[in-house]
């Protein structure tokens, strides 16, 4: 950005009243004092902390657009508020041009927007937080209309009128280290006042507050996939830094009214955790001038833990494709194992001369059938839990069924070979076989199905609870799951079909272990969810909650073992194979 040349733009700018300016005085205050709360914002992020070196000129000079801009509209406050005003920005200019430290900055145009709350309109100068989330689907429609030409339709700055726009090309709002340090009020603000100097107008007039909001919230959520509660967690989590950084209740009173967009959904589901978290707030805003560094830190620590959980409650769920997916391919995974064992050990009899004993494993299987609904059902009438009591056993449940999908899934990845899985099934059959009784071979069959089948309920147990309010995305998954199931056994018994072993070995153990390193993440942060084990948030770590990845030490080293193991079994599985009368000794023992 030329600083000269847009300075020349704005001062032509300002021989003529701008169009589309607003006229009463309470729409120039607020002019006022977005202006002026955006020009610390900028010049904060371009000069170092303790002032005197700029880090990044573009942002100073737009922080000084911003102030002259302000300057402007002075003459329509109250006449009470603007010799003030005018003098107290006047100050503004020169702590920029002084290159003063940012915090000085800030703390002149605090005092600016409180004296002009007083003598200008009371509360009504900032515009209120909207009481629940702006609307997505209407800020999207707003960005598409007004927006979209120049920042382009994925808001990467690359829309049509891009590359003919006078001055400063069209930011990227996906980029995090463009948004990242602004908050949902800062683009409102934005919104309203236009950047001056750019191609980026006002719409203080001519968009509503409610559009503006909206508008604001759909920008905000672009560099979280569309996310908007996901933009106001980490609005909220910045302004909490902030406030304890620069000892600022005014902030701190800032991150509350943000938090409380998400506070009605949040204690919907859980109104312990929410009023824990108002607590922690008002921790926040009655300490943040005096507290010393130890208690900064834990105010800090407390209500991250806390936001951490809260975001968890009301956002992260996953997808009803998804879900539908896991279940459909879970009950296709489990109940295709099953049927290749039972042709498998029918094929057995018939190459060993006893067609006449598939009765028994056919009795064995049915029974294992039987077995497992009956098992799921006393599992759903006996586990009664308070909610407390409930994410506990949600978190066992998670963490046992991936530690089982880890299992089999490593005990897949073993059988890859026909010859081992051949043998393995002949092994247990000529056991049976040789000893002459039908209930062998039913116990056999019964225990081969009944596992898959036992399995299968742990593993829903815990794709439900992952689902929570979506769980009937799971029950298509099963019904799908089984037809694809009834045309599999028609395949395999009626025509005859081969099945590919180890395409389907690999590729379904890759796929437990997914489901596997999902589940244990889950089952850590439900655990954290019942404050059973600790939850320690890591700045800057990933949140990819479809993977179950959080930012939080344990849960990212339980998945870091997982990954280990995984690492291990593959190196194991890799190993030279053992052969000969060393082999044979080996396998002997």
């Amino acid at each position: 950005m030329r600083f000269g040349s847009i300075s020349l733009i704005l001062s032509a700018c300002l021989a003529q009243p701008l169009g589309g300016q607003a006229t009463d005085s309470l729409a120039l205050a607020r002019r006022v004092v977005a202006a002026a709360s955006l020009a610390a914002k900028e010049y904060a992020l371009g000069v170092v902390p303790a002032g005197g070196q700029i880090t990044q000129p573009e942002e100073v000079d737009e922080a000084k657009l911003f102030v002259q801009q302000a300057q402007f509209d002075v003459p329509g406050l109250p006449h009470a508020a603007r010799a003030r005003s005018r003098q107290t920005l006047t100050r503004i200019a020169q702590l920029l041009d002084s290159l003063a430290p940012p915090d000085s900055v800030s703390r002149v145009t605090d005092s600016l927007v409180a004296f002009i709350t007083v003598t200008a309109g009371g509360p009504k100068i900032v515009e209120p937080l909207p009481t629940r989330p702006p609307s997505l689907e209407r800020g999207a429609v707003v960005y598409r209309e007004r927006c979209a030409a120049c920042h382009g339709e994925s808001g990467r700055g690359d829309g049509p009128k891009a590359k003919s726009v006078k001055g400063p090309p069209p930011a990227n709002l996906t980029d995090p280290a463009v948004m990242g340090n602004k908050s949902l009020l800062d683009i409102f603000r934005r919104v309203a006042v236009g950047t001056p100097g750019t191609a980026m107008p006002e719409f203080g007039e001519d968009l509503s507050a409610e559009d503006r909001w909206a508008v604001a919230s759909y920008v905000a959520a672009m560099q979280y996939g569309g996310s908007a509660t996901a933009a106001i967690f980490a609005a909220v989590r910045h302004q909490i830094d902030s406030a304890l950084a620069r000892r600022s209740d005014k902030i701190a009173v800032d991150a509350y009214m943000t938090f409380e967009q998400v506070e009605t959904a949040i204690r919907a589901k859980n109104g312990g955790l929410a009023s824990e978290l108002e607590g922690n707030f008002a921790w926040l805003r009655t300490r943040a001038l005096k507290a010393d560094d130890a208690e900064r830190h834990t105010i800090r620590e407390r209500l991250l833990a806390d936001l951490e959980r809260a975001e968890r409650v009301v956002a992260d769920r996953p997808s009803g494709a998804s879900l539908f997916v896991n279940s459909f391919f879970l009950l296709i995974r489990e109940g295709f194992e099953a049927i290749l064992i039972v042709a498998a050990l029918m094929t057995f009899l018939a190459k060993a001369g006893a067609p006449e004993r598939r009765r028994d494993v056919a009795r064995g299987a049915w029974i294992a059938v039987a077995a497992s609904l009956l098992t799921w059902v006393l599992v759903e009438l006996l586990v009664q839990v308070t909610p407390g009591q409930r994410e506990m056993m949600e978190g066992v449940t998670m963490l046992l069924a991936a530690a089982v999908l880890f299992y089999v899934s490593y005990w897949l990845l073993s059988k890859i070979e026909v010859a081992k899985w051949t043998a393995f099934v002949h092994g247990k059959m000529q056991s049976a076989l040789s000893s002459g009784s039908g209930a062998a071979l039913s116990a056999v069959a019964f225990l081969a199905v009944y596992r898959e089948g036992f399995e299968t309920i742990l593993f829903y147990k815990a794709l439900f609870t992952s689902a929570g309010s979506s769980g009937v995305s799971v029950v298509a998954g099963i019904a799908a799951g089984a037809v694809g199931l009834v045309a599999v056994y028609l395949l395999i018994n009626q025509l005859g079909l081969r099945v590919a072993m180890k395409p389907f070995f690999a590729v379904t153990g890759a796929m437990l272990y997914y489901m596997a390193f999902v589940f244990a993440g889950k089952g850590i942060a439900e655990l954290q969810g019942a404050q059973l084990i600790p939850l320690t948030v890591i700045d800057g770590a990933p949140r990819i909650p479809v993977l179950g990845i959080y930012p939080t030490l344990e849960s990212l080293l339980v998945q870091g073992l997982l990954l280990a193991l995984a690492v291990a079994a593959a190196i194991w599985g890799m190993r030279p194979k053992v052969s000969g009368a060393k082999g044979d000794l080996l396998r002997s023992q």
